[in-house]
């Protein structure tokens, strides 16, 4: 068969794409029609396309299977970051109330503007679900109100029959039945939450959170947005802090519905890591390390479990996450772009890439006279003022010493400058506007010139000392910051 401009091809490839996603359009606009003709395209039986209906065949029995039977909420969109929350009924202790407080409280007003909290009842009793309705509305009444915190519970027909599970990895069958239902509740919270925001980070509701948590967050994934990364980590510990772009979680959800009844969340996350990049014909060393550029772990954590006692019923639930009480050793910021190069020898991995992109500190060793650390800006920039914190609390000794701090206007000809900044000209065309130690952080504006700048550099000057304060050569530079004027 000759196929004329690839219409049968397109035309099958549409079918294919709007049966694998109708599970999505169905829930979120509630067409009758959408559900007819899904019917009526699979039964004609011409091709066998995959669906969520393949996996959960029951959903097709109610067609409210995929509405919340709860809904509470301003329903607010196009913010930065969603957060969700599962919480079920738990026989000891509710941390829910703290978890919420912890999260809310820690927001600044602009940051409330740009987030919203989903809390996910995972219960089909409406009593239940009615009475945590009913206390959330009482504590947090002005963030609902607000379009802060929104509300969702599923219904009844949403879940399968989970009395006859495979027993698999030694788990009890009421251990299967916990981890299996925990899946299917993910999967809910993420469809509910996917064009909601930009990002979208997995919460439990019996955590606390450190300060500035939010800004911290959507800073480090700014940073990286050009980067193909597909998890971002605030936490060590289980699904706690684990944050997605929300496209990906089309693929997240589909993959958990295919195997939500065989492992738990966080081994499927790992597999899905372990399709995407990993080659069979090379070791486990090498797929780690592709899986490591996928996957990236923020230190030290945000977010610390304080839960005792599990969801999972007589589980008592001793997990602490060891990073959350370190401190945060590098601020995050965002930095106009440029190529960044040094002379230095780079010390156990800290790059001076990292650091200035925010995600790591920079650790250089054996520095001589003449050395440098440059940034040559990829398009001219106008510089309001810059930031270099060299030394943090475990190594507050190691500051830059012996440097000078050089830019390079975009125009070096026909400048209009006073004599001041006239003798502050070197042969090069740099002009030299600091001089290192000042303290540990140094940041004074740039206002020597008029004219935006190419490049900056820090140049190490005689006599020939450590660049870095610490008796054995070696220190970190915590942060370089480059502030741009607001033209």
């Amino acid at each position: 068969m000759r196929l004329r401009n690839g219409t049968v091809a397109t035309a099958l490839a549409f079918i294919t794409s709007f049966l694998t996603l109708s599970w999505y359009t169905t829930w979120q606009n509630g067409k009758d029609d959408t559900l007819k003709l899904l019917k009526e395209l699979t039964s004609k039986k011409s091709l066998q396309v995959p669906s969520i209906y393949y996996h959960l065949p029951h959903l097709l029995q109610n067609e409210g299977s995929l509405q919340p039977a709860v809904q509470i909420g301003n329903g607010r969109k196009g913010v930065s970051i969603v957060m969700g929350i599962p919480t079920v009924k738990r026989e000891v202790k509710s941390y829910l109330i703290e978890t919420l407080h912890s999260l809310i409280d820690n927001l600044y007003p602009e940051e409330k503007l740009d987030c919203v909290i989903v809390v996910f009842i995972g219960e089909t009793d409406i009593d239940y679900v009615h009475g945590v309705v009913a206390n959330l509305e009482k504590e947090f009444s002005k963030e609902i109100s607000s379009g802060l915190v929104e509300i969702i519970s599923p219904p009844e027909s949403y879940y399968p029959d989970l009395t006859n599970l495979k027993e698999t990895f030694g788990d009890s069958k009421e251990r299967v039945r916990w981890r299996t239902k925990q899946n299917l509740d993910y999967c809910f919270l993420m469809m509910y939450a996917q064009e909601k925001g930009t990002y979208y980070i997995q919460l439990e509701d019996d955590i606390i959170v450190k300060q500035n948590y939010f800004n911290t967050i959507k800073n480090f994934a700014l940073q990286l947005s050009s980067e193909e990364w597909m998890i971002l980590e605030f936490s060590q510990l289980g699904f706690i802090g684990k944050m997605f772009q929300s496209p990906d979680l089309t693929l997240i959800v589909e993959f958990i519905f295919m195997f939500y009844k065989e492992k738990p969340i966080d081994w499927l996350l790992d597999h899905i890591l372990w399709v995407k990049v990993c080659n069979p014909e090379k070791d486990a060393k090498h797929c780690d390390r592709q899986k490591a550029n996928l996957r990236i772990r923020f230190r030290p954590s945000l977010f610390q479990h304080v839960g005792l006692h599990s969801s999972l019923t007589g589980k008592i639930q001793k997990l602490t996450d060891k990073d959350y009480m370190k401190p945060l050793l590098l601020k995050i910021h965002v930095n106009p772009p440029a190529e960044v190069s040094t002379s230095l020898k780079v010390y156990q991995g800290h790059t001076l890439e990292k650091t200035y992109m925010g995600e790591d500190f920079f650790w250089a060793i054996t520095p001589v006279a003449g050395d440098y650390i440059l940034f040559k800006f990829d398009k001219p920039v106008n510089v309001e003022s810059y930031l270099f914190h060299s030394g943090n609390q475990e190594h507050p000794g190691d500051i830059l010493l012996n440097t000078t701090v050089e830019v390079l206007p975009f125009k070096s000809e026909g400048l209009e400058i006073s004599k001041e900044t006239k003798d502050k000209r070197l042969e090069d065309g740099y002009f030299r506007i600091d001089d290192l130690p000042c303290s540990a952080s140094c940041s004074p504006s740039v206002d020597v010139l008029s004219e935006p700048l190419s490049w900056c550099q820090q140049r190490h000057e005689p006599p020939s000392q450590d660049l870095f304060g610490d008796a054995h050569g070696h220190g970190p530079l915590e942060a370089v910051t480059i502030h741009p004027k607001r033209l």
